[in-house]
């Protein structure tokens, strides 16, 4: 005969209440408590029925998780750590990839509204008004933008960014590129505005280059009008972005950060391990991840988290060149 909630509970001396709290509201239930039934269950062979859950409770232990560009390298670890995040709440996760493309982002959502039990919006391009109507359909949670009536988290990449010129004010430098990504990027805008007043304090001239792909190709693109400029520093978008500022300096013979500073936004892998290592701003990724799953698994007033950034100083940075 098929094991039981009931046979979990004795086994485990614990409610049968508290067995399906186990599985399904993992948060309620004390962490030992939980172990224990976990265990029991193992022993027993007892696998939740998950369609039976989703008939009688109208949810179906899934979440979803849309992303611009699942190749960008941002965003592996925030799909991780939400997805450890969801494992540990006893839901599963879908994972839809648009491409940078608004169109498909709306499809996605649409695709997967009837599949989960809510959806994370990650760096999402649509419309303020288009993601409200679709939160009508489905229970959405935000990440790097802010819409009024929505769970929003968000890090403050203007704080990273406006650390990142005052170091290259205090490095000599006084004219800046700023490269940008798509023109639909909320983080972008943000992040163009911060680095605008924080140039402004510090006598720094921003030089404005894009929109660009919020690719290396998109940065290798920019290289030329950053050095028809004059600048002698440039901040982009994203580190993909100022690799490929790296890669076309490398190209034409321009040392950095001899000749140019370069400084990114993410702090990916990648960056870290470039030569010369990319200063980048540190985009708390993880964190966001695991605190968009716990906003959208609460049922509460819609809030906005605000997660901090730091600018991490590496090679590709230095001295302007009349100081170096």
């Amino acid at each position: 005969m098929a094991v039981t909630l009931k046979d979990v509970a004795r086994a485990s001396g614990v409610h049968v209440s508290t067995v399906s709290r186990a599985f399904s509201a993992a948060h309620l239930v004390n962490a030992r408590t939980r172990a224990r039934v976990l265990a029991a269950a193992d022993e027993l062979g007892y696998r939740p029925n998950r369609v039976a859950r989703a008939l009688s409770t109208r949810r179906t232990g899934n979440l979803g998780v849309v992303v611009a560009d699942i190749a960008n390298p941002f965003f592996p670890p925030l799909l991780k750590a939400a997805q450890e995040q969801a494992r540990a709440r006893d839901h599963h996760v879908f994972i839809a990839d648009t491409d940078e493309r608004t169109e498909v982002e709306e499809e996605a959502v649409r695709s997967l509204a009837g599949q989960v039990d809510g959806l994370i919006l990650a760096a999402p391009r649509m419309a303020d008004r288009r993601i409200r109507e679709l939160a009508a359909e489905v229970p959405i949670v935000v990440v790097n933008r802010r819409i009024s009536g929505l769970s929003c988290v968000l890090m403050d990449v203007g704080e990273g960014v406006g650390r990142a010129v005052a170091r290259l004010a205090d490095l000599g430098h006084r004219d800046l590129a700023l490269v940008s990504g798509p023109a639909a990027s909320w983080t972008g805008r943000r992040a163009a505005r911060a680095a605008e007043t924080a140039a402004g304090e510090h006598g720094v001239r921003v030089h404005r280059v894009g929109p660009q792909p919020p690719t290396e190709a998109g940065g290798a693109a920019a290289f030329d009008a950053v050095a028809g400029a004059g600048a002698t520093a440039a901040l982009a978008h994203n580190d993909l972005m100022a690799l490929g500022l790296l890669a076309a300096a490398r190209d034409r013979g321009v040392p950095v950060p001899g000749r140019l500073s370069v400084v990114g936004v993410d702090d990916t892998l990648t960056a870290r391990h470039t030569r010369p290592a990319l200063t980048t701003v540190a985009m708390p990724v993880e964190a966001a991840g695991r605190a968009a799953v716990d906003l959208l698994l609460r049922d509460a007033t819609p809030q906005d988290l605000v997660l901090g950034t730091r600018l991490v100083e590496r090679d590709s940075t230095g001295p302007a060149p009349a100081q170096a």
